[in-house]
């Protein structure tokens, strides 16, 4: 099973993704996209691990998210990815204006081939209004574009808003 989760801030998609986690049933691994690159987000990072069960394996990547994910993934394994905007975020911010494309593709061609149970955690951003600046504009583009890509690998999509979850795609929860 391969799950797409997409939400705005707030809106309770990792909190539904971690229960997708447990309901697998399965050993789960987090994969962190995070950075602590300030106190806040140093802060956002930690209430995640503390809420996030004692016996869950972690990798955190920032890059090179595709091979990350082919070394952990396994048969009898969850893998929960939180969360791709995060990743891609990370990919704006190098001088390397290629790379985005380069690792985008790369999980692309790689989605397919993963064993186990996928759940991916990402914010939907094309629910507002236009950004004003081109950076904030592509980040937004980049995102709607990743979600269109995935959304028909996926065995279920969900848009989680204020805590509900809404099956775009799928078995309903």
């Amino acid at each position: 099973m391969k799950t797409l989760v997409l939400g705005g801030v707030r809106s309770g998609k990792s909190r539904l993704a971690e229960r997708l986690a447990t309901e697998s049933g399965l050993p789960v691994t987090y994969v962190a996209t995070a950075r602590a690159d300030d106190a806040e987000m140093a802060r956002r990072i930690e209430r995640h691990r503390a809420d996030r069960p004692a016996d869950w394996g972690l990798v955190e990547v920032d890059t090179g998210l595709a091979r990350a994910l082919e070394r952990a993934a396994a048969p009898d394994q969850c893998l929960l990815l939180d969360c791709l905007t995060l990743w891609l975020t990370q990919l704006l911010c190098t001088e390397d204006e290629s790379r985005i494309e380069r690792e985008r593709e790369a999980l692309i061609a790689t989605i397919p081939r993963l064993p186990g149970t996928l759940v991916f955690v990402s914010n939907e951003t094309g629910m507002g209004i236009t950004p004003m600046d081109a950076l904030s504009r592509r980040f937004a583009d980049e995102a709607g574009w990743l979600h269109q890509r995935l959304a028909p690998m996926m065995d279920r999509v969900v848009l989680t808003v204020a805590g509900l979850p809404h099956v775009l795609k799928g078995d309903l929860l």
